[in-house]
């Protein structure tokens, strides 16, 4: 069911049912922060609220309202949903708790939730447990606390499932102007991709920011995204969960699913949403995409007027995925005009002191860094406190620039504290990007040019949780060879008398290897370079009487583990790695959700450490990429076909060699029917 929640989002009445400072600051903050529609305080006593006319119920009410904040107890509250859902009300804020978030205490909570549900009816409500919205755009605040938003034409749209961060982003001080916060609670009814999904049909929001605790309805966020890459709004995501304390912590809390920070990893990015981690970054992404949009590339350049700066700036990209292009023969040119022979020319920039106070040097100098292949161009000014009549050159420099080029351009502060509020505004009036801290800017840079179309293809959804066995080996490579997964040829005896006979129609050298097993390495039940003859005498000191004879594959360029778990929150989630004794050691590995595409499970495969390996090393034959594309296909193939009733599937080492990519082990927990 798709609900209507324009209502409760924009609304032009709002009933506040409720006594007490909650309710009455619901009232208070509406008023602050601009709201020109009908309040309706509802107390069965007071006469008045803060000046306000009251009814004594909602029968009493003029009209139905469009939005209600409903500040009762959890008993009183289902009872007020049922009856403004009956009257056509748009919508409700739920603030009390008690609800499932406490379920584990107390059962009553979880029977209540499910009578909210059945009360709302078609009617939207947020939360329970949950402080509620404010809309900046129009001046409506549901909201019962103190917050720092202030009316704005257009800006983001930030929506988490904690109150408490919400109400410390809005009152951040970094120039992003916000046009709705939004908690959702206990998500009863809405989840956040519902939610945020009404956000996207007002055409002032141009970002919006999530904090997501845990993914609940992956069509609902699939259908979200699709959406978001319609109305052409960027998506940024601050998940928690990636710490099993964050997980226990998220579960206690919200009693919502965190899973696996792999799955929720590909999950983002499969959707098109840039991630951050941290809430700095969060409102630094945002402001960068209320500004720019994303961003068409990872490459940047860097100008300062000092060399710790410039190599401060290089040293903080490490890892982002950013880039700094050399300068090109034009670059040279125009730059050896400005700065003259003493300035060493490179990306970044030191430009000493020079030309400092010449802000139209300056801005020559800061336009020939902008070039068309840039994403994005910084310039380093930290201002002081007292006395910044010195910087001034600096600010308009920067906005000069920005005119020349018409392409993104960013003023960074290496401290967050040297970014005055009143320089932030002047910038932002300018077109020019104003960043609070070095850090911050170039892993929001890094964010906005992650933002890409989401993959078009349904995700494989998980059914219901299963009670999986472990098959053996042989069983395992013979399943997933009817699905186009290279085995080595093989056979399987009984008793280590029979192994010989079993061997007759193998080339050797052999690999014997003992069933029935978990970790036959430890165990001592793989031997290698065997022969026919001396498989029996190999077998002896093995712990088992099932056995399992394969042709060795003997010219492996590296090897390769490529598995796919079965993740409640997310789906089916496929990892590729470093494989065998690495797997481990290197804990070198990517992750995508299934289905996955043959372009995207090549990019993850080169994206590892041992790409280097297996793309040829040090005059070494590169391994098959395609043959261990073809692996991973069938390995998803094999999962599209069991899906209800598979749990993992792995394949550890899979031998990559310069013609095939060989399932040298293989292990499959699956339900059997």
């Amino acid at each position: 069911m798709t609900r209507d929640l324009s209502r409760l989002i924009r609304p032009k009445s709002i009933a506040v049912i409720g006594g007490g400072a909650w309710c009455a600051e619901v009232i208070r903050q509406s008023e602050k922060i601009g709201f020109t529609g009908d309040l309706w305080p509802v107390h069965p006593k007071a006469d008045t609220v803060l000046g306000h006319q009251t009814y004594p119920t909602l029968a009493d009410l003029p009209a139905p309202p469009d939005a209600s904040f409903i500040g009762i107890n959890r008993h009183a509250t289902v009872q007020a949903v049922g009856a403004l859902a009956q009257q056509g009300a748009g919508g409700a804020v739920c603030f009390a708790s008690g609800f499932s978030e406490a379920a584990s205490e107390d059962a009553t909570g979880a029977n209540l939730q499910d009578a909210l549900i059945t009360a709302a009816g078609e009617m939207p409500i947020l939360g329970p447990n949950c402080y509620g919205l404010i809309n900046a755009l129009d001046g409506a605040a549901l909201w019962p606390d103190q917050h720092g938003c202030s009316s704005v034409d257009s800006g983001v749209a930030i929506l988490t499932q904690s109150s408490n961060i919400a109400i410390n982003l809005t009152n951040q001080r970094r120039g992003l102007p916000i046009a709705y916060v939004a908690t959702c609670g206990n998500m009863a009814q809405l989840n956040q991709a519902e939610i945020a999904q009404a956000f996207l049909e007002d055409p002032r929001v141009t970002a919006i920011g999530l904090h997501i605790e845990g993914f609940t309805n992956l069509r609902a966020w699939e259908a979200f995204a699709r959406r978001a890459a319609e109305k052409s709004i960027p998506v940024v995501v601050l998940k928690v969960g990636a710490s099993a304390e964050a997980q226990a912590a998220t579960v206690s809390h919200t009693a919502s699913l965190a899973g696996s920070d792999a799955g929720a990893e590909a999950l983002i990015r499969r959707l098109g949403f840039a991630r951050v981690h941290e809430l700095p970054v969060l409102l630094e992404t945002l402001k960068l995409l209320h500004m720019q949009g994303p961003l068409k590339s990872n490459k940047i350049a860097s100008i300062s007027c000092s060399g710790g700066e410039a190599s401060l700036m290089a040293d903080t990209a490490l890892g982002t995925g950013l880039s700094f292009p050399p300068l090109s023969t034009t670059q040279h040119a125009e730059l050896r005009q400005v700065l003259g022979p003493m300035v060493a020319l490179a990306n970044p920039l030191d430009y000493h002191t020079y030309i400092w106070r010449d802000a139209t040097a300056m801005a020559a100098a800061w336009t020939a860094m902008a070039t068309a292949d840039i994403a994005m161009t910084f310039t380093v000014v930290d201002y002081p406190h007292e006395n910044r009549s010195d910087w001034e050159c600096a600010t308009q420099a920067a906005i000069t620039a920005h005119a020349n080029t018409e392409r993104p351009f960013a003023v960074a502060a290496s401290l967050p504290e040297l970014m005055p509020e009143d320089v932030a505004k002047e910038l932002i009036a300018g077109g020019v990007v104003p960043f609070y801290g070095l850090r911050e800017a170039l892993v929001a840079t890094a964010a906005a040019a992650q933002i890409a179309p989401p993959d078009p293809a349904p995700l494989l959804v998980p059914g219901d949780p299963m009670a999986p066995v472990v098959l053996d080996e042989a069983r395992a490579k013979a399943e997933l060879q009817a699905h186009g997964v290279d085995v080595p040829h093989s056979q399987s005896a009984r008793g280590a008398q029979a192994l010989q006979k079993a061997a007759e129609g193998l080339r050797p050298p052999l690999v014997l290897k003992g069933l029935g097993i978990a970790h036959k390495t430890e165990a001592g039940a793989v031997r290698l370079n065997l022969t026919a003859a001396t498989l029996e005498s190999a077998a002896q000191p093995m712990p088992t009487k099932q056995f399992l004879i394969e042709e060795m594959v003997t010219d492996a360029v590296a090897e390769v583990l490529i598995g796919i778990t079965r993740d409640a929150a997310h789906g089916f989630v496929m990892t590729l790695a470093a494989g065998g004794v690495l797997t481990e050691l290197l804990e070198d590995s990517t992750s995508c959700l299934v289905p996955a595409r043959r372009k995207d499970l090549h990019e993850a495969l080169l994206s590892l450490k041992i790409a280097k390996q297996l793309t040829g090393y040090r005059g070494a034959p590169p391994a098959s990429i395609e043959a261990i594309l073809d692996a991973a296909e069938a390995l998803q193939a094999y999962v599209l076909a069991n899906r209800t009733t598979l749990e993992e599937v792995e394949i550890n080492p899979l031998i990559c060699t310069p013609t095939r990519a060989v399932a040298a082990d293989a292990l499959i927990r699956k339900e059997l029917s």
